[in-house]
């Protein structure tokens, strides 16, 4: 399993459940942990995921939301 981590301007558990419900959607993900405290994601996924394809999927959320999203470092 790989895991990749994202910050995320979630501003509430509202922001944190859609971006659950976003990734949720994706094959290949196994779990999403999010902290709107540390504007974080963390999720689980196997190899045929895309990191690339989470980004995605969160740009175009932060596009309708105007939150920001990038990958963490």
């Amino acid at each position: 399993m790989t895991e990749t981590r994202f910050d995320v301007g979630m501003t509430c558990e509202g922001c944190a459940n859609a971006v659950k419900r976003i990734l949720g959607k994706v094959d290949g993900v196994s779990d999403i942990q999010t902290s709107v405290e540390a504007k974080s994601v963390v999720v689980v996924h196997d190899e045929s995921v895309s990191k690339d394809d989470l980004l995605a999927k969160l740009q175009k959320w932060s596009a309708a939301s105007g939150k920001s999203v990038a990958f963490s470092s």
